[in-house]
């Protein structure tokens, strides 16, 4: 995971918005394939940082998952329901030889019909599953850590969120290879439905962030001639 790219999550006062650093493998890619985050319901969606041959197939169980609770209960599944199942079944293969563990960790955003708000988790390899304020999966998750203590998410709103999501990413970006940022959100803009974020919002918060770190640079210049 330490390898992979960067996934932050935040809940912020209007709903949850999720980001990844989505690192170009070749300059031949396009731009929005080789997702890492999906839609696996109305209400829910999930991000994954780690083997990309790992985190679409757990999609799928997502996916199937929120339509066996809907066929069976008639409604969508709770966020909680859905982490602890992701969580079960990642945990089933660390208890045989004969498997392995699924090299991803994942963050789990969805609407709760019941609460009437959104809710974030994360499911980790071994499978253990928490809700949680903010999370970050990925390389440099210390330092996105303490980065992302420093945000006031009570006050923050989503579109705040995805600034600093931008600015936190580019922060760690530690090697000279090109990446995308993709994010989703959840929130009054959406529906209340898992849903990408608007290219046009994705590019300005990519154009903020840099001016951000620009002018933070410009004045630690100033500070050490001074």
């Amino acid at each position: 995971m330490e390898t992979a790219g960067v996934s932050i999550g935040l809940k912020c006062k209007d709903g949850i918005v999720i980001g990844v650093e989505k690192l170009y493998r070749s300059k031949l890619l396009v731009e929005g394939t080789n997702r890492r985050i999906f839609t696996v319901d109305n209400n829910a969606g999930l991000a994954y940082v780690g083997w990309d041959a790992d985190g679409r197939p757990l999609a799928e169980v997502a996916q199937n998952e929120c339509q066996g609770y809907r066929s069976q209960f008639g409604v969508d599944i709770p966020p909680h329901i859905l982490a602890d199942r992701l969580g079960q079944y990642m945990h089933a293969y660390t208890c045989y030889g004969s498997h392995r563990p699924w090299g991803v960790t994942l963050l789990v955003a969805g609407f709760d019909e019941h609460e009437k708000q959104p809710f974030l988790h994360m499911v980790e390899p071994s499978g253990y599953s928490f809700r949680c304020r903010a999370g970050s999966a990925g390389k440099s998750r210390p330092a996105v850590k303490t980065e992302i203590e420093k945000l006031d998410l009570e006050n923050m709103t989503v579109r705040q969120g995805l600034r600093e999501i931008a600015r936190i990413i580019r922060v760690v970006h530690e090697d000279e290879k090109d990446f995308e940022l993709e994010s989703s959100w959840i929130c009054a803009e959406s529906g209340w439905k898992h849903a990408h974020v608007p290219k046009d919002l994705r590019d300005e918060a990519t154009a903020w962030a840099k001016q951000k770190i620009e002018e933070q640079e410009m004045g630690g210049d100033q500070a050490m001639q001074e």
